[in-house]
Parts: C-alpha cells; sequence; structure tokens
C-alpha cells in the first residue's frame, strides 16, 4: 500500500515562499502512469487542486495559482516538493499530498496532511 507523507514549515511569513516534501513509500513515483498531486483546504472551504507532477515527470498547475506554483521531485528519495512563492495569509490551509489516476482532488491515497499558517 502506497503511504505519503508531507514535511515543511508550520508557520511561513508573508511574501516568503513555502516549501513542502512529500515522501512517498510503498511505491514509486516513476512508474504506475500515476499523478502525484498536491491539494489544500483553507479553513471552512472547501479541497483545491494545486498542481501535480507525472510519473514521467511532467507538471501540471491549477491556472489560479500556476503564476506562484512550482512542483518538483528527487526520484533518488521517492519524494516530490511544492514550492509557493509570495504566500499571503490566504494560503493558510492544511496541505496534502496524493497519489491519483488523474490530476484534480480524487485520489486513490493521500498524506495525513500539515497545517500551514501564514502570519507575521
Amino acid at each position: 500500500q502506497v503511504q505519503l507523507q508531507e514535511s515543511g514549515p508550520g508557520l511561513v511569513k508573508p511574501s516568503q515562499t513555502l516549501s513542502l516534501t512529500c515522501t512517498v513509500s510503498g511505491g514509486s513515483i516513476t512508474t504506475g502512469y500515476y499523478y502525484w498531486n498536491w491539494i489544500r483546504q483553507p479553513p471552512g472551504k472547501g479541497l483545491e487542486w494545486m498542481g501535480a507532477i507525472s510519473y514521467s515527470g511532467r507538471t501540471y498547475y491549477s491556472p489560479a495559482l500556476a503564476s506562484r506554483t512550482s512542483i518538483s521531485r528527487d526520484t533518488s528519495k521517492n519524494q516530490f516538493t511544492l514550492h509557493l512563492t509570495s504566500v499571503t495569509s490566504e494560503d493558510t490551509a492544511v496541505y496534502y499530498c496524493a497519489q491519483g489516476s488523474s490530476r484534480g482532488t480524487s485520489y486513490d491515497y493521500r498524506g495525513q496532511g500539515t497545517q500551514v499558517t501564514v502570519s507575521s
């Protein structure tokens, strides 16, 4: 069974860059025709798809966040990383990494999530 674990800072200051890493075990991020997604849920709101990196390394981003988002991977560590620049309080959310057969908020496996608060 695939397991995902998010890691990164819980508190980020406005205008800084948020970086979160997802470590995957029980499966390789380079096989299986899967998408490795980043999803977030702001307080009191629904899930928002941010972007994904495919098994082949191709990246996809939500149009609403594309100008501030990048996703990379380290295949030697079986990890993929989210970078979100110029954060504001609107980026305060629980951030999840997830594996799915498509891009979006549907997934087969998901990490437990990590709370990120943007505050000075």
